[in-house]
């Protein structure tokens, strides 16, 4: 079975990602009314968020997963990483408060080395994917094993794109910010192919309009099926 998934991002009113402010504290404020079993974040995004320090050394042994708490409500987080760009990273991320654990999605494709280094970290592992990581796959191997039944998305376009064409998602939300960033660069909400036809376009319903602080808007989509 599919967990729910909702996209959450904060954009410019032309729907940009980049360059703009956004309000982060909002932000998750907002994410955390979805209380989420699993953070479901894009590589970029991560390597992104750890873009300041430097980069860190995998420890040369194998770093204890985080010791399980009864009752702990954090979700996991989860992120597709078949080139192993986030290798030196898991342990970093795994010690971080926001999540309880890590779970990363590989493809049949994924070096076999990288495949061992996760297993001796006891870092869980989902193969679903011949050359890249069929996302609908896994997300229902993450219902199955491991019970999560909803997921917050939090990435930039480029895995939205790919959640959206693939009719995996349930939910948008947007918390749209008064500005205007412009450009021809795709830093945008929803990054995909061009359409062949009007067949694949995506029609959504409007579930709550919220204004907020600020002139801060705070819109939310059924995705129709």
């Amino acid at each position: 079975m599919l967990p729910y998934t909702v996209i959450h991002n904060a954009v410019s009113l032309d729907g940009r990602l980049d360059w703009f402010s956004p309000d982060i504290g909002l932000y998750y404020e907002l994410a955390s009314r979805w209380r989420e079993d699993a953070t479901l974040a894009g590589g970029d995004t991560l390597l992104k968020a750890y873009a300041a320090q430097p980069v860190p050394e995998a420890p040369a042994r194998p770093v204890d997963p985080p010791p399980a708490k009864d009752g702990d409500c954090h979700p996991l987080l989860v992120a597709p990483d078949s080139r192993a760009r986030l290798r030196n990273y898991w342990d970093l991320l795994r010690r971080e408060p926001y999540w309880r654990d890590v779970v990363v999605l590989c493809s049949r494709r994924t070096p076999a080395d990288y495949a061992a280094f996760l297993s001796a970290r006891r870092i869980g592992c989902i193969v679903e994917g011949d050359d890249r990581v069929d996302l609908g796959k896994a997300l229902e191997r993450l219902n199955a094993d491991y019970g999560v039944k909803r997921v917050r998305v939090d990435s930039g376009g480029t895995l939205n794109g790919v959640l959206l064409r693939a009719g995996l998602v349930n939910e948008v939300s947007v918390l749209v910010h008064p500005c205007l960033v412009g450009g021809v660069t795709p830093q945008s909400l929803f990054r995909a192919p061009d359409l062949t036809s009007a067949a694949g376009v995506i029609n959504l319903k409007l579930t709550n309009l919220e204004k907020l602080k600020d002139g801060i808007v705070w819109l939310r989509y059924e995705v129709v099926r």
